[in-house]
């Protein structure tokens, strides 16, 4: 996988699948130095709630594997000093589960994954070059403790971490899938 990782990239979120099936991961932050990656922080996440998938489509409850690049973030709550454009709009990053606590702050905070979304538009944007039935608006977000529909989450110290971090003139990525397609 790292192969498909652009020359231009200097920085990295790398997330580490438990397994195919498995909505358990690990985020990973790299910087490269030179020729080398550094390990820059590390985070318990969560992603699919089945797992990892090589043709995610809209509803299959599964992340898409590959490598996006990440050029947008925003939230529900001001910019904490993102260096990633960032929109705030604290009704557009309303949580779509109704009267569920655990589910509030969800989108507190977000970084948009480039995949089947333009660039350079809110996260929320609903439009999907590749149609709507590949799915789309999947983000990196905070944790709330389980798998998700598509999207890869992360606690708020993590997040607060990666948007204080990610620099659009480092051209970052986030890498991602189960650990077995990760080595492949």
């Amino acid at each position: 996988m790292w192969k498909r990782v652009p020359a231009d990239a200097h920085q990295a979120v790398v997330v580490y699948g438990d397994g195919p099936d498995s909505a358990e991961s690990t985020v990973v932050l790299y910087e490269k130095q030179g020729t080398a990656w550094k390990r820059k922080g590390s985070w318990p996440a969560h992603n699919g709630r089945l797992g990892w998938t090589t043709d995610h489509h809209m509803d299959d409850e599964r992340s898409p594997v590959g490598v996006f690049s990440l050029t947008d973030a925003g939230g529900s709550l001001e910019d904490p000093g993102s260096r990633l454009r960032y929109w705030f709009d604290d009704n557009a990053f309303a949580s779509m589960i109704e009267d569920s606590e655990d589910h509030a702050h969800d989108f507190d905070y977000v970084i948009a994954i480039d995949y089947n979304r333009f660039t350079g538009v809110p996260p929320f944007d609903w439009n999907r070059p590749q149609g709507v039935e590949k799915g789309g608006g999947i983000w990196l977000h905070l944790d709330h403790g389980d798998g998700t529909s598509a999207c890869v989450t992360v606690p708020e110290s993590g997040m607060k971490t990666l948007l204080h971090t990610l620099d659009p003139r480092l051209h970052p990525v986030v890498v991602m899938g189960d650990r077995e397609r990760l080595r492949a």
